[in-house]
This record gives structure tokens, C-alpha cells and sequence, in this order.
């Protein structure tokens, strides 16, 4: 038997998981991410942090395939990282300098990229080979697998879904300096700005969520709009990819079937007809889907 491990690199923390071949996670723990000195510590603790599992569970390290990383920002194939701004890192290559502290063979991708990964081997994307993965957090984030490999794109930035224009005509800017970017009308933040609109103000998402369920007309509205935005954008989406299956995750997904047989409509009056027979799951991996998603990358490149 073989293992490996899978680190989830956070703004805030390290996670850190240990495999088997199998994909069966055997321990998982986590440590501070620490972003002084523009992010010159991070890698050395993780190394540490590594290094001392192994030292005391006293593990062969010849049946240690080697360990998969998950990072916020663009990471290209050869494991380049462009620039990690809440890190404080520029462009250099982590898979390289993770290899030379811990002796391992290290693979790297974007984190988003990697938990959708994650989802499509162990979670809610199982048995498909073609999924759309969707974080529906803070911000929108997610991953594609075309035909069961994880798409990158040529800079290392594929599947930056957030951002495709859903409203040319917002005046308001997104967080990456473009207007009307799907980000600003399907993430948990969009959806309490959409309340704002209709008079609901200092609540949360769930509270709209919470509403709704109850019945309350203005909280039904605000979903019933939010709902097309979010159709709107996975149909499109999915006439260029043409998924089996399209896994929402992150903070909305909260709101369970709710969310599913609410989008669904709206998915079918614009998604391409013959991209229409879509499945559409709940992620189920929660926060290891990154662990998970980093360990694949491991298996996939020891093939």
C-alpha cells in the first residue's frame, strides 16, 4: 500500500491530511498559516509540520508517493505559482521548493481547481466524467473536469467562473475591477445585496434563506431572482462544457434542495437544449474537499 498527503493551503490555516492509496483519509489536522515576511514562512512549517507526522507515527517513507498542494491563486501545470496576494507571494515554483524541503514529489494547482477535484473522485461528482463544480461562498469560485482531468487552462487561471460577465450594464465593481461579474449576484454576498434592493437590509444569507422557507413574499422574490441569475450563469456555462453533473458547494449550499429545485428552472430556459440532461448535486466533502482534491493530483501523476 501507498500513501501520500493532501494540503489545503488557506488564508488563515494550513489543512493537512494523510491518504492511502485508496483516497481513504487516515489523519488530518492543521497549523497557522503565517503571512509575515511576505509568506517566506509558510512552506518551512508545513515541511515541519510533515516531517514530524512522519517522525512520530515512525512511517516508511519509501511507500510515501509524495503530497499534493492547493493554493489561493493561478498555479500552472509545471506547479508555478503567479502571485498569491493574500500570502504576500509573487511568481515562483512551489511544487519545486515544497520538493527540496521535504524530500517528496510534490504536485500544485489552484485551490478552487483542486477541491473540484476532490469532489469529482470522492464527493458529489462521483462517477461522472465531466462536472462543473461551483462554491457559492463569499465570492464564487469552482473547478471543471473535462473527460476526468482537471482543467488548468494555459496560465494556470481556467475555471475563473466567478468572473464571467453576467450584467454589462452594473455600475458597481467586482473585487477583481470588472462590472457585473457572476460573483457579484451569485455568492452569499451577492444574494444579501440583492435583499438590499428589495428593502431587506441587515440580514444574511441564511436569514433570506430562513425567510423564504417561512413563506415571507419580498425574501421569496429575492431568491426567485437570485435563482435566474444563478440559472442564467450555470446554463451558459454548461452549453460550452456540457457536464453530467454540476456540484454547488460552499456557504449557500447550505440551504440544501431548496437551492437545487430552485435553480433548475431557470438552468433550462438558458442552457443549450442538448446540454440540458444535467444532474445537479450538493457538495459533500465540506472543508476536506481541497485535502482530497490535492491527493488525486498525487495518484493522477504517479500513473
Amino acid at each position: 500500500m501507498k500513501y501520500g498527503f493532501g494540503i489545503d493551503l488557506g488564508g488563515t490555516t494550513v489543512k493537512i491530511a494523510y491518504f492511502d492509496e485508496t483516497g481513504a483519509m487516515l489523519q488530518k489536522w492543521e497549523i497557522p498559516t503565517v503571512t509575515t515576511d511576505g509568506g517566506k514562512h509558510i512552506l518551512p512549517h508545513i515541511a515541519a509540520s510533515i516531517r514530524d507526522f512522519i517522525n512520530a507515527y515512525q512511517i516508511n517513507e519509501t511507500a510515501i508517493l509524495g503530497m499534493g498542494i492547493g493554493v489561493p491563486g493561478p498555479v500552472d501545470r509545471k506547479g508555478v505559482v503567479n502571485k498569491c496576494v493574500n500570502l504576500g507571494w509573487g511568481v515562483f515554483n512551489i511544487a519545486e521548493q515544497l520538493t527540496e524541503l521535504t524530500g517528496f514529489p510534490v504536485k500544485a494547482g489552484n485551490d478552487a481547481n483542486v477541491a473540484a477535484l476532490g469532489e469529482y473522485w470522492k464527493g458529489g461528482g462521483q462517477g461522472c466524467d465531466n462536472m462543473v463544480f461551483a462554491t457559492l461562498g463569499t465570492g464564487v469560485g469552482g473547478g471543471i473536469v473535462i473527460e476526468g482531468k482537471l482543467l488548468h487552462g494555459a496560465h494556470g487561471s481556467g475555471a475563473e467562473i466567478g468572473h464571467m460577465v453576467l450584467n454589462r450594464n452594473e455600475t458597481a465593481t467586482c473585487g477583481c475591477g470588472k462590472h457585473g461579474c457572476v460573483e457579484q449576484y451569485c455568492s452569499a454576498t451577492g444574494i444579501v445585496r440583492l435583499a438590499g434592493l428589495h428593502g431587506m437590509h441587515n440580514v444574511t444569507c441564511k436569514d433570506i434563506f430562513d425567510a423564504a422557507k417561512a413563506g415571507d413574499k419580498v425574501a421569496l422574490e429575492v431568491m426567485d431572482e437570485y435563482y435566474e441569475y444563478l440559472g442564467e450563469f450555470l446554463g451558459s456555462l454548461c452549453s460550452v462544457i456540457d457536464p453530467e453533473v454540476v456540484v454547488l458547494g460552499g456557504g449557500v449550499s447550505k440551504a440544501g434542495e431548496m437551492l437545487l429545485t430552485g435553480v433548475e428552472p431557470y438552468f433550462h430556459k438558458y442552457v443549450f437544449h442538448a446540454a440540458s440532461n444535467v444532474k445537479f448535486a450538493l457538495a459533500s466533502l465540506g472543508n476536506d474537499a481541497g485535502a482530497y482534491g490535492a491527493f488525486k493530483l498525487v495518484l493522477d501523476s504517479a500513473k
